[in-house]
């Protein structure tokens, strides 16, 4: 893959450009940086052309400057697209991938020819309760944070990957995220409930592992019943982050739904 930063932007991302017809582009969870998607750059860059970012404040995208903001990332990403010159592409996002991949949807949507969305929420509709529950219970693991990264990413890595192979693997990414990027995440928050529902141009997909928590099971559930043409995935043998745990069936599974716009 190639990296590439543009002038304006302290985004770092990867291109895997094979001369393919379409793109996809994948979006990481918080706390890791664009290796999260290691398998699926292997397996997606025999069928599309592939970019991955780190997302701010994460991997090689910390270079910052006054101003620069999560709130941001729609626009780089779009810059990113102009660059290259693409004019759609499939978007997929994986926890908060998926909180950011929705923003550039909303901001976007003319540039989406598909949508993935796993372990996420609907954050056009988010039911205020729940994201209370969500607010409060990303606010005790920075709290540990602040103490010790290492006993954080210990107690994270099992609550974002259900295999031990993903759950090393997500540490060793977790590990070497820098305390001073809490900031960046904080501005989530400021993207949820901002647009109203509409009707969708591109398909839907949106899933989670068996083994996500409680909650997230729910959401998925209850976000299908607003979408009623959304496909949905749950995926057996997974938690939080599927595409780790169970990068087979995710990488199947998505590249039926980018083939077909369905499951």
């Amino acid at each position: 893959m190639n990296r590439y930063q543009l002038s304006n932007s302290p985004i770092v991302y990867y291109v895997s450009e094979n001369g393919h017809d379409q793109w996809v582009l994948f979006l990481h969870a918080a706390f890791v940086n664009h290796d999260m998607f290691r398998t699926q750059v292997e397996y997606f860059s025999r069928f599309y052309n592939v970019i991955v970012p780190d997302i701010i404040g994460h991997g090689s995208s910390t270079n910052t400057k006054k101003g620069d903001s999560l709130a941001k990332m729609s626009q780089w990403i779009h810059e990113i697209l102009e660059y290259h010159s693409i004019d759609r592409i499939h978007i997929a996002g994986v926890s908060v991938g998926a909180v950011l991949a929705q923003d550039f949807a909303n901001k976007y949507p003319h540039e989406v020819q598909s949508l993935t969305c796993f372990g996420g929420y609907d954050i056009n509709n988010f039911d205020p309760k729940m994201q209370q529950e969500n607010s409060a219970g990303q606010m005790l693991m920075m709290l540990k944070a602040i103490f010790s990264v290492k006993w954080f990413a210990k107690d994270n890595k099992k609550i974002s990957a259900y295999t031990e192979k993903a759950q090393n693997e997500f540490y060793d990414m977790n590990i070497r995220f820098p305390k001073k990027s809490f900031m960046y995440l904080a501005g989530l928050n400021a993207m949820v409930n901002v647009h109203a529902p509409t009707p969708r141009d591109y398909p839907l997909l949106i899933g989670c592992g068996e083994h996500d928590i409680p909650m997230e099971l729910t959401i998925v559930e209850l976000w299908n019943q607003t979408e009623a043409n959304a496909s949905v995935a749950i995926l057996p043998g997974a938690g939080h982050c599927a595409n780790m745990d169970v990068p087979d069936l995710f990488n199947q599974t998505l590249h039926r739904f980018f083939e077909n716009g369905t499951l």
